[in-house]
């Protein structure tokens, strides 16, 4: 298994990205998106016939020189081992199942540690061990990881008089879209939401409007009032929630619960003139406003779009924009196109 495990400058693959190579050929993945492969492959071969680790580095690819590099400009460090399902490895493999967050932490090298791994998990629990004398510090970080995030972080840590690197990846669980509001708009919403990964769920307490046929991406169709089904439990940082409808008894119940909870982003489709009255609304609720600045609204970032699916794409753009930290929670005019809308 080969892991991308560090970047300086562009690359066309990000941390974590990883290819996995058998004896006899096969490969599934890729850690360049095809510029270093093959050396990887024959790496890889290597290490299965010596079985000891190897950081393998790749910096520009030079036309003139015969070395393997990125044509990108950039430069990357690959760790590649056996694989092996270790104690640490299938309790992330666990986590990962149940839907819970879990890290793993790699020792890269240099020196003897190289490939040894543990595992942290959202309880608290370690699986596994580096070494005993970096295994606390390694948790915690790991634990500030997940808290944060962020996907992948490579930290040197002092060991028997000298450094080792270790790459650590968060494996958070899937990010769930929940959309009030059964419209055209949602239909496109919810497809291509599933489409980048997200658990898609649908709420409506419309039943002919909340139908497999019309929303056959959708994880989970909920026939019920948002304010049935939404509670504080439901909604987490992995949450993003999403209300479609214009219509206040949908809207407001909706927002007041997300705003409740710690929800990565919260959308509300409508004018500005209708935002204002549900700030009046949410305001007579107790909210602050700082508190409901929280709401993107008018929904979507500002890109022209008109029909339902252009409106779909605002959407997804603003809430992608928020999960990588590209804009706040309250990112200005938002898009013209709500004004209308499904």
């Amino acid at each position: 298994m080969a892991t991308l495990v560090r970047i300086r400058g562009s690359s066309p693959r990000q941390p974590g990205a990883r290819l996995c190579v058998t004896r006899s050929g096969q490969m599934a993945g890729s850690v360049s998106g095809g510029c270093v492969e093959n050396d990887v492959f024959e790496q890889a071969v290597q290490v299965l016939d010596g079985g000891e680790p190897v950081l393998a580095s790749y910096g520009i690819d030079d036309e003139l020189s015969l070395e393997v590099g990125l044509s990108c400009g950039g430069a990357i460090d690959v760790l590649i081992e056996p694989f092996a399902a270790s104690e640490a490895w299938q309790a992330v493999e666990a986590a990962v199942g149940d839907e819970k967050p879990a890290a793993l932490a790699t020792a890269i090298g240099p020196g003897p540690l190289a490939g040894r791994k543990l595992a942290v998990l959202d309880s608290g629990e370690t699986v596994g061990s580096i070494d005993a004398a970096v295994d606390g510090e390694l948790a915690d970080e790991a634990r500030r990881i997940l808290l944060s995030q962020t996907s992948t972080r490579v930290l040197t840590v002092p060991w028997n008089g000298q450094e080792v690197g270790v790459f650590i990846e968060a494996f958070a669980p899937p990010q769930r879209l929940f959309i009030v509001g059964a419209t055209h708009t949602a239909m496109s919403l919810c497809r291509m939401a599933k489409e980048l990964g997200f658990h898609v769920v649908l709420i409506d307490p419309r039943q002919p409007f909340v139908t497999a046929e019309r929303f056959p991406e959708a994880d989970e169709l909920r026939c019920g009032w948002p304010g049935e089904v939404l509670d504080e439990n439901t909604l987490d940082a992995y949450s993003y929630v999403v209300t479609l409808s214009h219509d206040p008894k949908f809207d407001i119940p909706t927002l007041t619960t997300a705003l409740r909870c710690e929800a990565r982003y919260i959308g509300a489709m409508g004018s500005r003139k209708t935002h204002e009255r549900r700030k009046r609304q949410l305001r007579e609720t107790g909210f602050s406003d700082e508190e409901i600045a929280r709401i993107c609204a008018p929904i979507g970032l500002d890109i022209g779009g008109r029909s339902p699916e252009e409106i779909a794409v605002a959407i997804l753009a603003e809430m992608l924009a928020v999960r990588y930290g590209k804009i706040g929670v309250a990112p200005g005019d938002g898009n013209p196109a709500s004004d209308g809308g499904a």
